[in-house]
């Protein structure tokens, strides 16, 4: 019996075996079984020449409209990145294509960063294609991203919580949201789960759980 992509991550993670790339689908990068700080998991880095800004590993068979995303995450600029990288990492669900999907991430280097302005731009909504990060910031200032403290490299517990056009990420094990979206742009509807990694991003994920409602 072939299990869900998402129990077959969590079981391989804790094992150290290495079949799991046959149920994760890479789309620009690189895939490897690692231990990283004490917990094993998957980490992906993006592919030389790679097209595209964001990139995605899709977990095959996986898809969800309404219920909880959970997982560890852990991401930090790589050492040929831009000075503009932050360590972008996170999760896109509802994914229609490698081209349209709703993501939260976050940016690791922002959590602690001296600027206040910087902070306030640590975790981060996106409706791809239609409205990237730069455009939610112009139009709707302040309503799709928020800050709650990171540190790179470090593994931050995620949860994602889908019902209906709402979306609400919760970091650290919090109670109480980090962001809340009441307005996803692609409306109800039901798609695929990847793993969301960003430009010059070293990106660590492990104990990938999926609980549908």
């Amino acid at each position: 019996m072939r299990l869900p992509a998402a129990l077959l991550l969590a079981a391989l993670c804790a094992s150290g075996q290495t079949g799991i790339s046959e149920q994760l689908q890479p789309e620009g990068l690189k895939l490897e079984m690692v231990e990283h700080k004490g917990r094993k998991g998957v980490k992906l880095t993006e592919l030389p020449g790679a097209a595209g800004e964001n990139h995605l590993c899709f977990l095959k068979g996986e898809k969800i409209q309404n219920g909880t995303i959970e997982l560890w995450i852990a991401g930090d600029p790589g050492p040929s990145a831009s000075a503009t990288a932050r360590g972008f990492v996170g999760v896109a669900f509802r994914v229609q294509s490698p081209e349209k999907y709703e993501a939260f991430y976050l940016r690791p280097t922002n959590g602690r960063a001296p600027d206040q302005v910087r902070r306030n731009h640590s975790a981060q909504y996106i409706s791809h294609p239609d409205y990237p990060w730069h455009r939610l910031r112009k139009e709707f200032p302040e309503k799709y991203e928020s800050y709650v403290d990171l540190q790179p490299g470090e593994w931050t517990r995620v949860k994602i919580v889908v019902k209906g056009k709402t979306a609400q990420l919760f970091v650290h094990g919090a109670e109480q949201p980090t962001l809340i979206v009441n307005d996803l742009f692609l409306g109800e509807t039901a798609g695929g789960i990847a793993l969301w990694v960003g430009p010059g991003t070293i990106a660590h994920f492990a104990d990938f759980k999926v609980t549908h409602q």
